[in-house]
């Protein structure tokens, strides 16, 4: 069964239309949200993972209605109370009840650049062996799902899933997001750079040599 989050390569959704460069924000809240959920994260009480999990967790009605923006809110709302970061009266309150153990890790405006030229790096060393080199041929797992946990995140898109395409490149170890996602620890796993033709992937592509390049771990892939 397809997610409403998963909506790559899905039929009747219109055109892409892309967007001016230098345009970001379409409204005065938005880099506001983009803030707080980046201040918030640097408490260290989740993973990008998990972030990206509860996004698609939302409930399907939720998730068709919000705007891009709206989602992230919605998500760090729970994450926050789940977390324990805040309880549901303060946030319905706006109110803190009290100093919060936290404080000392808020993030200060001084030190949000180097925060963000930082970045959150998930190459890790270790993991499997790589399996694969660059031009063989592989299969993406089907379904596309997570294959530890029901339900859980992946990212491995469902439009690729038995899909043929071959490697292009080995990005090396990288933080597997479906066992960090839910608290099974980062796992790493050789990540490829993987190159799937239109015509393998859609019955009607309108430009069928057209490729499509998605970066895979290696528990999604078997040889073709």
């Amino acid at each position: 069964m397809s997610r409403v989050h998963d909506m790559g390569g899905r039929f009747g959704d219109g055109p892409v239309t892309p967007e001016p460069e230098g345009v970001k924000f379409h409204a005065d809240w938005h880099p506001r949200a983009l803030a707080v959920t980046l201040a918030c994260g640097a408490l260290g009480l989740w993973s990008i993972d998990l972030s990206r999990h509860r996004r698609e967790g939302l409930a399907p009605t939720d998730y068709a209605r919000f705007s891009y923006y709206e989602k992230w809110l919605a998500a760090l709302a729970d994450l926050l109370v789940e977390t324990g970061a805040v309880t549901r009266a303060e946030l319905v309150s706006g109110v803190a009840d009290g100093v919060s153990p936290l404080a000392d890790k808020r993030l200060e405006a001084a030190d949000v650049a180097g925060v963000l030229a930082r970045g959150g790096p998930a190459t890790r060393v270790g993991g499997p062996v790589a399996t694969f080199a660059p031009g063989d041929a592989v299969v993406a797992r089907k379904p596309a799902e997570n294959a530890a946990v029901a339900g859980g995140h992946t990212r491995l898109p469902g439009y690729l899933a038995g899909a043929t395409g071959v490697v292009v490149r080995c990005h090396g170890a990288h933080v597997l997001p479906d066992s960090n996602a839910h608290g099974f620890g980062e796992d790493p796993e050789p990540l490829y750079a993987v190159a799937f033709k239109a015509e393998s992937l859609w019955a009607h592509p309108e430009h069928p040599g057209d490729e499509v390049v998605a970066d895979l771990w290696q528990s999604y892939l078997s040889r073709a």
